[in-house]
C-alpha cells in the first residue's frame, strides 16, 4: 500500500481498537488504558506491522491541550475553588518535590547522569494520570477526593514540564533558581490570563451563533487559541487551556443555549474517548522500540526495569509522606471551620459581631456583595463540615497518583545530547507502565477495601432549596420557555453563593435544559 493508504488504514484501526477497548475494559473491569498499552504492545510484535512515529511534541501541543480542555470544562469550578489549596499543593508543590527527589536518585544511581539531568527526568516522571480519576469516580470515592484528583490532573502536567525545560536549560546553559521561579511565575500567570480571556472571548463569539454545528465546531478552536499564543509568550499553553476550559464551563450555563452544551457534551465526549486512547495505543506502540534501542546501546534492559522499580516506589513514598501532611493539615483546617462557622452564620443573620463601626456608611451594592461572600463563605464552611476528609481517602489519593502518557511525551523531548538518553527513555516508559499496570490494576479492589459500601448520595434537604427556588422562579411567569430560564438562572445563583452540590445542581440543570429542548422541538415540529 502506498503510504496515504497505510496511514488511513492505520488511523481507522486505532479508532475500532479504541472503542473496542473501551467496551472491553467496562465489560471486563479493567480500565481501557490498560488495554489499548497492552494492544499496542502486542500490534508493534507483529512482523510487518509498520513502525508508528509520532513526534513528541505533536503529543504535548496537539493532543493535551483539548484533552485538558475538555476535563476543565466538565469539572465544577465551585468543587476547585473549594479545594484550591489541596489541587495546589498536587499539582505544584508535590511536582516539585518529587522531581527533585527523583533527581537525586537518577544522579545516585545512573553514572554520569548529573543532578540538573536527574531532575529532568524526575520531572518526566512525576505528573500523574487523570485515568485514575475516572476509575474513582465509578466506584464512588467521596466527591472531595474525585476533585481533588481532578484538579491534580488538570494542572500537574503543566508544572511538570516547566520543571522539566528549567532543568534541560540548567543543565545545558546554567541558570539561577531566580530565573526559574521567574519563569514558573509567569508561565501560570501568563497562561491564567490568556486563558481566562480566550475563554470568555470564545463564549461570546459562540454565544451570537444561532447554528449549534457552528457553536460546537468552535468549541473544537478553543484549546488551541488558548495554548498557542501562551506558548509563543513564554507561558504554559496548557495552563492557558485548563483555564479556558474552567471559564467555560462556569459562564456556558449562562450564555449558551440548551441545544449547543448537550452537542458540545457529546462531541467532546467523543473526541476525548478517541484522544486518551490515542495516547495510550501509541504508549504501547512505541514501547517494544525503545526497548530495542536500549539494547543496542547495551545499557541493559534489567537495569532500566530495576532504576524504573525504585523511582516507581519512591514516588509513591514521596506522594504517600506528602498527602498525609495535607491530610492532617486539612483536618486542621474542619476544626478552625467549626469555630469560624458560628460567626459566619451571626453575620448571615445580620447579627453585629464584633465592636468595630464602618467609617463610613457602606452602599447598597457593597452590602450586597458582602451578604454574597458571607454566604459563600458559610456554604463553603458547611461543605467543609459535612465532607470530611479522612485517612481512608488519604490513602485512596495516594494509589490513584499513577504515571500515564504525559511521561511518554515529554521523556521523548529530552534532546539528543543528553546521558544515556535510551536508558532514560526505558525508565521513564517502565515506570508508566509499571504504574498503570500495579496501581490502575489494583485501584478498584484498593477502593473496595478502604471504602466499602460507600455511595456518594446527595442529602435530600439539597432537592428541597432546589425545588423551592424553582417555585420562586417560575412565580408569575406563564410563557414555558420564560419560566426555564428564570428557573436556571435562579440555580446558577444559587450555584454562585455554593449552596447547591455540583452532582444536585448538575441533575437539576439537566432537566431543565431537556425540558427546553423537548419545547423547541415541538414548536419547530408545529
Amino acid at each position: 500500500m502506498d503510504p496515504l493508504t497505510t496511514t488511513l488504514a492505520l488511523a481507522v484501526l486505532a479508532v475500532l481498537v479504541v472503542v473496542a477497548a473501551s467496551a472491553l475494559g467496562e465489560r471486563l473491569g479493567v480500565a481501557a488504558p490498560l488495554l489499548l498499552v497492552g494492544a499496542g504492545v502486542v500490534a508493534s510484535l507483529v512482523p510487518g506491522f509498520p513502525a508508528v512515529e509520532v513526534e513528541p511534541e505533536w503529543v504535548l501541543a496537539g493532543l493535551l491541550p483539548p484533552l485538558l480542555y475538555s476535563a476543565a470544562v466538565s469539572v465544577p469550578a465551585m468543587d476547585l475553588r473549594r479545594e484550591l489549596s489541596a489541587v495546589s499543593g498536587l499539582s505544584i508543590v508535590l511536582v516539585v518535590l518529587s522531581s527533585l527527589a527523583l533527581g537525586g536518585f537518577f544522579a545516585l544511581v545512573v553514572p554520569g547522569l548529573g543532578l540538573a539531568w536527574g531532575v529532568a527526568l524526575g520531572a518526566v516522571v512525576s505528573p500523574t494520570d487523570a485515568v485514575a480519576t475516572s476509575i474513582a469516580r465509578r466506584l464512588g470515592v467521596p466527591a472531595r477526593a474525585v476533585t481533588i484528583l481532578d484538579g491534580e490532573g488538570l494542572l500537574n502536567d503543566a508544572t511538570a514540564l516547566v520543571v522539566l525545560r528549567a532543568a534541560i536549560a540548567a543543565a545545558a546553559t546554567g541558570v539561577s533558581l531566580w530565573g526559574v521561579a521567574g519563569r514558573f511565575v509567569w508561565a501560570v500567570a501568563g497562561a491564567a490570563l490568556i486563558g481566562v480571556l480566550v475563554g470568555r472571548i470564545g463564549l461570546w463569539v459562540r454565544s451570537r451563533l444561532h447554528e449549534v454545528p457552528a457553536t460546537t465546531a468552535l468549541s473544537f478552536a478553543v484549546p488551541f487559541v488558548a495554548a498557542i499564543p501562551a506558548e509563543l509568550a513564554g507561558a504554559s499553553g496548557l495552563v492557558a487551556a485548563v483555564l479556558a476550559g474552567l471559564t467555560t464551563g462556569w459562564r456556558a450555563p449562562r450564555v449558551l443555549s440548551p441545544g449547543a452544551r448537550l452537542s458540545d457534551a457529546q462531541n467532546w465526549g467523543c473526541v476525548e474517548m478517541l484522544l486518551e486512547g490515542a495516547v495510550f495505543l501509541l504508549m504501547g506502540l512505541q514501547l517494544v522500540g525503545i526497548v530495542r534501542d536500549v539494547q543496542a546501546d547495551h545499557a541493559g534492559v534489567g537495569t532500566a526495569l530495576g532504576i524504573a522499580a525504585g523511582a516507581l516506589l519512591l514516588t509513591v513514598v514521596v506522594r504517600a509522606v506528602y498527602v498525609s501532611l495535607l491530610f492532617l493539615g486539612q483536618r486542621t483546617r474542619t476544626g478552625r471551620a467549626e469555630q469560624r462557622r458560628d460567626v459566619f452564620a451571626r453575620l448571615h443573620a445580620g447579627e453585629e459581631v464584633g465592636h468595630r463601626k464602618p467609617r463610613r456608611t457602606p452602599t447598597e451594592r457593597q452590602v450586597a456583595q458582602f451578604r454574597s461572600r458571607v454566604a459563600r463563605a458559610l456554604a463553603d464552611l458547611d461543605h467543609l463540615l459535612a465532607h470530611p476528609l479522612d485517612a481512608r481517602q488519604g490513602a485512596v489519593v495516594v494509589w490513584a497518583g499513577m504515571r500515564g502518557a504525559i511521561t511518554l511525551a515529554a521523556a521523548q523531548t529530552l534532546p539528543a545530547e543528553t546521558p544515556a538518553r535510551p536508558l532514560l527513555l526505558l525508565v521513564a516508559v517502565a515506570v508508566a507502565v509499571g504504574s498503570l499496570l500495579l496501581q490502575g490494576a489494583t485501584l478498584p479492589w484498593v477502593v473496595r477495601r478502604l471504602l466499602p459500601g460507600h455511595t456518594t448520595v446527595a442529602d435530600p434537604a439539597q432537592w428541597d432549596v432546589v425545588r423551592a427556588r424553582l417555585d420562586d422562579a417560575a412565580a408569575g411567569t406563564t410563557d414555558p420557555v420564560a419560566v426555564l430560564d428564570a428557573q436556571r438562572a435562579a440555580l446558577l445563583d444559587e450555584r454562585d453563593l455554593g449552596r447547591l452540590e455540583s452532582a444536585v445542581l448538575t441533575a437539576a440543570l439537566a432537566e431543565l435544559d431537556a425540558d427546553q429542548i423537548a419545547l423547541e422541538v415541538r414548536a419547530r415540529a408545529g
